[in-house]
């Protein structure tokens, strides 16, 4: 049985970083796509960033590029999400998600499978 964790989130000024981890178990990720998507107050659920395991392939909505980095550590089955230059607007739940194989459809959150249980991040201005 597949299990995202994440953990990572708090509090902070803008400006500041943060970096949060996803922890997964109970599968080999080799073949997977993992995700990072957030849910900010009254709004849907939206894509932030993923990763393809094997490659190590990247992908960004443009409102986090250059600001926000994911990557993988293999040994310790971890997915990370580097989030520099924080604003106000990137407040929010943030949420690990994995999928089996191909990276069509990325961004598109029902193609994911699997669901971490989210971490909040909580931006001031």
């Amino acid at each position: 049985q597949v299990q995202l964790v994440e953990s990572g989130g708090g509090f902070v000024q803008a400006g500041g970083s943060l970096r949060l981890s996803c922890a997964a178990s109970g599968r080999t990720f080799s073949s997977y796509l993992m995700g990072w998507f957030r849910r900010a107050p009254g709004k849907e659920r939206e894509f932030v960033a993923a990763i393809r395991w094997s490659a190590g392939s990247t992908y960004y909505a443009e409102s986090v590029k250059g600001r926000f980095t994911i990557s993988r550590d293999n040994a310790k089955n971890t997915v990370y999400l580097q989030m520099n230059s924080l604003i106000p607007e990137d407040t929010a739940v943030y949420y690990c998600a994995a999928r089996l194989n191909g990276v069509l459809g990325y961004a598109i959150e029902r193609l994911y499978n699997y669901w971490g249980q989210g971490t909040q991040v909580t931006v001031s201005s």
